[in-house]
């Protein structure tokens, strides 16, 4: 009850925001108001390192003056502020250029339907039990092997916030969500060879998380297997990206298909709409009502309303990433993605990770990704990586010191599998994706 209460009393005042901006002249204005709370504490060789307290509150406000626009913000909640704040849009908004382009969503785009999605599960969580698991989790880490040499620490972080926006067609809406998660980050030695590594676990519920023993060992394990690295000869081959990387490929997907870059017409899959961008058996969706996962709402950043869609199936490009902005810019409607995707998911082969090194055969596995080597235009990609060389289905050594190169039109439309190891750690969830072939520089 407490909570309802809460996002009640915050509802109140952003419909006092929106009634003050029609009252200063505004003919629309949207306003946003998130209060937030939390708690983090690192550890490192044993011993507390940070304790932090977060506590914080803030309000946006953007007003029209028919298609003139101006956005303030500001911390105090107070009714004089409030003021204040929207005197400073609406004096902005008097000023800036007119573009026709902007304003409101559509209200018939508007969400009226709320499910409970659960994502709201506070942690209970001491200062002191905080320390006592973080320590445990470096503990596990540390304890895992004698070449496990130094730490970086492990930390605990829970989060807690309350969202509520409003327009003024009508939106008034908010909800409270939680985000828990434990880290850890050890360095391994052997000889001359020294290596970094971590394991991490993140959830809307705490229960949900991995032991700190197991993320312990996770990290030292990873870090372990790093050492003796090698660099290889320069070489066309496949590579597997693994599940906790591969999502970074999608991204790139999106980034070229969002409408900010085709309005710009600076992506390479410029009007690439209903055309054969991958191979036939992909499937890419987004899921944004999924109950509990890190990306779900039931509304976007502007209150237009989610849905469960298809952006890739039978591997054509079906639908744009945008928001109401973009869509006007480009002559459509918006896809609910103010603010980017929700739980965006690519469907996987029955192949396991083990399945799809056997498919792999010879060829690169990339744990690790460095640099920001993407051309979102031309699709030209190339980064610095690190994984490990793979010989019959099976790892035969590290690898580092490389670089992977390749286009993304290309890297799209040759891959071979997505394995069913999923990755759920984030806001894009796939398993490990198999490209056919990739040009490595090395010695």
């Amino acid at each position: 009850m407490q909570n309802q209460e809460e996002i009640n009393r915050l509802k109140n005042i952003v419909q006092d925001l929106l009634d003050e901006a029609k009252s200063q002249g505004a003919t629309a204005a949207e306003a946003g108001l998130s209060q937030e709370n939390g708690l983090s504490v690192s550890a490192r060789l044993g011993d507390v390192e940070t304790i932090e307290h977060h506590c914080g509150q803030g309000l946006g406000i953007t007003v029209y003056f028919g298609q003139h626009k101006g956005s303030s913000s500001t911390s105090d909640l107070s009714a004089a502020s409030i003021k204040e704040a929207v005197s400073a849009a609406c004096s902005i908004a008097r000023y800036t250029n007119e573009d026709k382009y902007s304003g409101l969503p559509e209200k018939e785009r508007l969400a009226t339907d709320f499910p409970d999605l659960d994502l709201n599960h506070p942690w209970d969580l001491s200062v002191d039990a905080a320390i006592e698991l973080a320590i445990e989790c470096e503990d596990a880490a540390r304890s895992y092997h004698a070449e496990i040499s130094n730490s970086e620490g492990a930390s605990v972080n829970t989060h807690q916030g309350i969202h509520v926006m409003g327009n003024s067609l009508g939106f008034l809406q908010g909800y409270q969500s939680t985000r828990h998660s434990l880290s850890c980050s050890v360095l391994a030695q052997r000889g001359d060879s020294m290596q970094r590594d971590y394991w991490y676990s993140v959830s809307r519920n705490a229960q949900n998380l991995e032991s700190a023993i197991s993320i312990g060992n996770k990290a030292a394990e990873r870090a372990l297997r790093r050492l003796a690295g090698r660099s290889l000869s320069t070489r066309q081959c496949p590579v597997l990206y693994s599940s906790e990387i591969a999502s970074g490929l999608l991204s790139s997907f999106i980034g070229a298909i969002s409408g900010g870059n085709l309005y710009r017409k600076s992506s390479f899959l410029l009007d690439a709409i209903d055309s054969q961008v991958f191979p036939e058996f992909v499937h890419i969706h987004e899921q944004p009502h999924l109950i509990g996962a890190l990306g779900s709402a039931a509304y976007d950043g502007e209150g237009v309303a989610t849905h469960a869609r298809d952006i890739v199936s039978d591997g054509i490009l079906r639908s744009y990433v945008l928001s109401t902005y973009s869509a006007r810019k480009l002559g459509l409607q918006s896809t609910g993605n103010a603010g980017g995707v929700r739980n965006l998911t690519i469907d996987p082969s029955a192949l396991d990770f083990q399945g799809m090194l056997k498919l792999l055969g010879t060829g690169l596995l990339v744990t690790e990704l460095m640099g920001q080597g993407i051309n979102i235009v031309t699709g030209d990609y190339s980064r610095g990586a690190a994984g490990f060389w793979v010989e019959n289905g099976e790892i035969q050594y590290p690898v580092e010191e490389i670089t992977i190169a390749g286009n993304l039109k290309d890297m799209l439309k040759n891959i071979v599998a997505i394995g069913c190891d999923i990755e759920c750690r984030g806001n894009v969830r796939t398993g490990s994706i198999l490209v056919e072939q990739m040009s490595i520089a090395g010695e």
